[in-house]
């Protein structure tokens, strides 16, 4: 999944049993069972019997993820907030938090990880086990996407001031703030990723994947 969040295996990449043991020192049965694995999570799709690629990620995947996000997490914010262990919950922003540029492949994954695992943290005080699984469904395409905008900007796409203001507004259970508070979040990630998607001349205009080194 780091690899693919990551694009050593990049969208629409071939990948099969033999591609796997070679590149991570695996037995044969692992390889099929991670790839079992990550076909169910919609990492990968089977394009036929023979043949599985790495899932795609486009434009319109980038677009569908803000849209299904924006009208899923406000809410969900706002439903949490009641329930929340804020010691918990600062530990867990505290590890999102991060000031200056993003230097290092594994801080940037380290930070993708941590912003996965907040939300997924707040979906889950609501407890209903089928919107915890969306949510964790858009937060897998969210650390592909936003792992492109670090790679391009050197930041993550919000800020940590935003979700101060978002703390402050769950603290005190507000949640027309909340609500407003997320959505702002959310809006400007978008509006920040589509600019560095356009002005980016180097991106493939089918996949949107970074050239490698000997591209």
């Amino acid at each position: 999944m780091d690899a693919i969040v990551t694009q050593e295996l990049a969208p629409s990449q071939k990948v099969s049993e033999n591609i796997l043991t070679e590149m991570f020192d695996i037995t044969r049965t692992t390889a099929r069972n991670i790839m079992e694995q990550l076909t169910a999570q919609q990492f990968l799709v089977s394009i036929s019997p023979r043949i599985t690629r790495v899932a795609p990620l486009t434009l319109l995947d980038v677009k569908q993820n803000f849209e299904m996000r924006k009208m899923l997490q406000p809410n969900i914010f706002a439903m949490a907030a009641p329930h929340i262990d804020y010691d918990r919950f600062r530990k867990l922003n505290d590890a999102v938090s991060h000031k200056g540029q993003i230097t290092d492949e594994a801080t940037a994954l380290s930070l993708l990880k941590a912003n996965k695992k907040f939300n997924v943290f707040i979906a889950q005080q609501i407890k209903y086990p089928l919107l915890i699984h969306w949510i964790s469904q858009l937060e897998d395409t969210t650390m592909r996407i936003y792992w492109l905008y670090i790679k391009m900007k050197g930041t993550l796409p919000f800020t940590w001031e935003h979700q101060r203001d978002l703390i402050e507004a769950m603290r005190n259970d507000r949640s027309r703030d909340i609500r407003e508070q997320t959505h702002k979040i959310l809006s400007k990630s978008e509006e920040r990723v589509l600019d560095a998607i356009f002005l980016h001349d180097q991106l493939y205009k089918q996949d949107l994947r970074l050239p490698s080194d000997t591209e």
